[in-house]
């Protein structure tokens, strides 16, 4: 098979001897893979779409691997004056990053848990400490170890059980985010026989040290549908089906309450939750319903001393409020509220310790964070000052302590990890992020939040960073990232590899756009379903609005996202591909409307409240009206690089596939266009901890060459 693929990329490639394509003769250029077209007609609502490139889906088919790995191979060669420099950038930005690293112990249950980083290697290693940091090490696992013979490798999951003697995890060595689920034993470092397939990678015990809850994935489309119970020493075989969620727009998951006293199965779409609750000390008894699923309700629960406190959207809460109800009175009539409603601040989220609750806040687009005493004595916030900041709690898993973890860091400023005293308002900062180097000053770069306006009036912010000597001008170039879909927000956050555009000149810019939720959650919704345009409209609007104000022009204006982001960049030069000069598309979803018909394709029926569903008529004629497959057009395009995944779960990598192919022959495509696929790789890009830096100095190279900088 390999045979047949070196043969087809061979008979579509010409190598040149030179390294400098702006050299080349146009009889040296290396013409790029032509996919070959089997039209398939697709109907819906009495609406036919041609679709010529749609047997790219079929991953086991060896022409569709051959013309992958030509356009890699393509992309290869084209950028081949770049390869000096892409590893170049890999260096520098590898050289930023402290290789001997390690996290800040956190402590659970009597130990201390600790991940480090070793010089040389790619991987976690992952240990624990009894009692006191000055106790002996326990090895966990080493993923160093572990990775050997794969191409791609994650450890997630990591469930000690209460006696501290198992520890649940889970691996995938293909990328596509199908789990085996195994248990070790800690005091004798043998893995049991109890392994499960196909499994979310999350589980959680029961306080009996025997029994472990675990969630599975429908084979087929990767939605997490069932929860199982196994009982140590038992076949896999045997396992007992807890809850199987029939709905397929659905998930499901189980944990335990930090409290640790209930189990908890969660079922979730993207408007509606419900719980099931069991006292984590009667495994084997049923679960009960804690309040029955209502559409468009959403809430989460926390436990502590005989009472729930209950984040919900509950009575038109749309920005979420806090209530609290009783361990035996827990539906909704039940529920009191703690704190109302509050139309200018968005309720993140809460973290529960023995004396103090605290409350994360989004006001104006910037987090807060409110710690309250339980016994009402004292209320506070945290003062944070610049507005291009994040600040989030961390890892508490502590229950009785007056210490709150959280992060903080900002487009200027390195990680931090704090631990404050809550008692006595002290901070001690545990660990900041090291740049190495030497170069890096913070006082070098200058951050600021602007405000666009949309075309319908909105304010739109945008986040903003450069170096200070960087000026504003038409000449200067500048990339604007933006997601801008599910109510995920973009915070401004610190990026060691940024520097590399920093300091070559380039501005950097995120652009909160409507369908995140920065501003709360009417600006989701606004960006969403029948409103979803918004979203990119935001995004041309925040690039007109940039332009017009000096800060670049079209002639240097670049553009990235991925995933629904990848979508946003596939609309965007659809719709207005003149205001950018380069675009990088990451595993984009950008065949809407076929993607959002096939039910058979992980995620897809979850996704409906989000996109909507195109068997309703509605619904496929706004999402054809803005798909960037089926939008392709016979205009000139910006410069882009396009990146997937063959393995990618979430976006199938024969979107990205079959929409380069069809620029290339429905567009005057007169600019670069490149595809780039992992092999071996699915959705988040490669593992290990050094390997996706390789995909970042790709993509920056790609910016960096569109603007003649080469070193």
């Amino acid at each position: 098979m390999k045979s047949t693929y070196t043969a087809l990329i061979l008979s579509l490639l010409i190598f040149s001897c030179t390294n400098n394509p702006r050299n080349k003769s146009m009889a040296n250029i290396i013409d790029a893979p032509k996919a070959k077209q089997m039209t398939k007609e697709l109907s819906m609502h009495e609406d036919v779409r041609q679709d010529p490139f749609y047997w790219l889906n079929e991953r086991e088919n060896p022409e569709v691997i051959a013309y992958l790995e030509a356009e890699n191979a393509y992309y290869d060669s084209n950028t081949a004056h770049t390869k000096v420099f892409q590893t170049a950038l890999f260096e520098e930005m590898k050289s930023r990053i402290k290789k001997d690293d390690s996290s800040v112990p956190y402590k659970y249950n009597g130990y201390w848990y600790i991940t480090r980083y070793e010089k040389g290697k790619d991987y976690p290693v992952y240990t624990r400490k009894k009692e006191s940091l000055s106790a002996k090490e326990e090895l966990l696992f080493d993923c160093n170890e572990m990775a050997q013979g794969h191409a791609y490798f994650n450890l997630r999951g990591l469930n000690v059980s209460p006696d501290n003697s198992l520890v649940a995890f889970a691996t995938d060595t293909i990328g596509r985010r199908q789990y085996n689920l195994y248990i070790k034993n800690l005091k004798t470092n043998k893995i049991l026989e109890d392994k499960v397939s196909n499994s979310t990678g999350s589980s959680t015990w029961a306080n009996d040290n025997k029994t472990l809850f675990y969630t599975l994935q429908n084979e087929t489309t990767l939605r997490s549908e069932a929860i199982y119970k196994h009982t140590i020493g038992s076949n896999t075989k045997d396992d007992a089906l807890v809850y199987e969620e029939k709905d397929d727009t659905f998930g499901v998951g189980v944990y335990k309450t930090k409290s640790k006293k209930y189990l908890v199965i969660s079922s979730y779409s993207t408007l509606t939750t419900e719980y099931q609750i069991l006292n984590a000390d009667t495994p084997n008894q049923p679960f009960k319903v804690f309040q029955p699923r209502t559409r468009g309700l959403e809430y989460s629960i926390a436990h502590y001393g005989d009472s729930f406190y209950v984040v919900s959207n509950a009575d038109g809460a749309k920005n979420f409020k806090l209530s609290k109800t009783s361990e035996n009175q827990t539906e909704k009539p039940f529920w009191r509220d703690v704190i109302p409603h509050r139309s200018d601040v968005l309720l993140e989220g809460i973290d529960i310790f023995k004396d103090f609750l605290v409350i994360s806040e989004r006001k104006n687009g910037l987090n807060q964070i409110k710690i309250t005493r339980w016994d009402g004595t004292d209320q506070y916030y945290l003062p944070f000052e610049s507005e291009t900041y994040t600040a989030y709690t961390t890892t508490n898993i502590d229950f009785d302590t007056n210490f709150l973890r959280y992060g903080y860091q900002s487009l200027t400023t390195p990680s931090s990890m704090i631990d404050f005293n809550m008692v006595t308002k002290e901070k001690t900062i545990m660990k900041e992020q090291e740049v190495l180097g030497g170069k890096f000053n913070e006082e070098n770069y200058v951050s600021e939040r602007l405000w666009a306006t949309a075309s319908d009036g909105t304010k739109i912010p945008i986040s903003i960073v450069k170096h200070k000597d960087t000026p504003n001008h038409s000449k200067t170039p500048l990339l604007l990232y933006a997601y801008g879909s599910y109510g995920a927000t973009i915070d401004p956050y610190f990026s060691t590899v940024r520097l590399s555009l920093l300091d070559r000149g380039f501005v950097y810019a995120i652009a909160h756009i409507r369908g995140g939720q920065y501003l709360g959650r009417q600006w989701y919704e606004d960006g969403k379903l029948l409103k979803k345009k918004n979203t990119f409209t935001d995004f041309i609007d925040c690039s007109k609005f940039l332009i017009s104000e000096g800060y670049t022009s079209s002639s240097h204006h670049y553009a990235m996202g991925g995933s629904a982001g990848g979508l946003l960049m596939g609309a965007v030069v659809n719709m207005a591909p003149k205001l950018y000069n380069g675009v990088v598309s990451q595993v984009p979803f950008v065949d809407v409307v076929t993607t959002m018909l096939d039910d058979s394709i992980p995620l897809t029926t979850g996704e409906y409240d989000e996109w909507g569903n195109p068997n309703d008529k509605r619904y496929y004629d706004y999402m054809k009206s803005y798909s960037p497959y089926d939008n392709v057009s016979n205009q000139s395009y910006p410069n882009m690089l396009v990146t997937t995944g063959l393995h990618d779960s979430q976006v199938q990598y024969w979107e990205p596939a079959k929409w380069v192919a069809r620029l290339r022959t429905q567009s005057k495509y007169s600019s670069k266009l490149y595809l780039k696929t992992n092999m071996d790789a699915g959705h988040g890009g490669a593992s290990g901890r050094f390997e996706g830096l390789k995909e970042v100095a790709s993509e920056y190279s790609f910016l960096l060459d569109l603007e003649s900088i080469t070193e």
